[in-house]
């Protein structure tokens, strides 16, 4: 089964994690530092929240999360035999988890990504906080930041170099 994902910049996790709780009345099906998703039933959306101050209320980017791989080779084939270029993305860790992916850009700039999520990453930050990151010290980066230094266009909290995910490059 596929869905389609809907990427949200918030202000402040906390408080959108609160509010899409309430919404569609389910929490989120994965949490981390500035990052939450949401895997809800009804109606069949994959909602991702991006904490990305003063960018709040803005949309980050589309996607269609596929069950496999042969759902995004078929999407990216139906792309390419009607001549839109695509962005292939092999296997990369974006957004906390391993995916394989493409994207392609839509006639007003918005970027929608064909992907599949081969497996989870960052498990040791599950329900942490980017405030109690910076508070204990710790490195805010991981394998699971963009070279442009966040996940999907969010910017990092530490102002340092991202080395690129092995394997391509995340959310471009």
């Amino acid at each position: 089964m596929s869905r389609v994902q809907l990427a949200l910049n918030v202000d402040d996790i906390e408080e959108g994690v609160k509010f899409y709780t309430q919404l569609f009345g389910v929490g989120p099906a994965k949490r981390r530092p500035g990052y939450a998703n949401f895997a809800i039933a009804e109606p069949p959306l994959k909602l991702v929240l991006l904490e990305n101050p003063g960018k709040g209320g803005s949309l980050n980017h589309l996607g269609i999360e596929h069950a496999d791989m042969d759902g995004v080779s078929a999407a990216a084939d139906r792309l390419e035999a009607a001549g839109l270029p695509l962005d292939h993305e092999g296997d990369v860790v974006c957004c906390y988890a391993r995916q394989s992916k493409h994207w392609v850009t839509g006639p007003g700039g918005e970027k929608w990504e064909n992907y599949v999520v081969l497996a989870d990453a960052g498990a040791e930050l599950e329900g942490r906080t980017t405030a109690e990151l910076r508070d204990a010290d710790e490195a805010i980066v991981t394998e699971t930041a963009s070279p442009a230094g966040g996940c999907c266009g969010t910017e990092r909290a530490d102002s340092s170099e991202a080395e690129p995910a092995a394997g391509g490059v995340c959310c471009a």
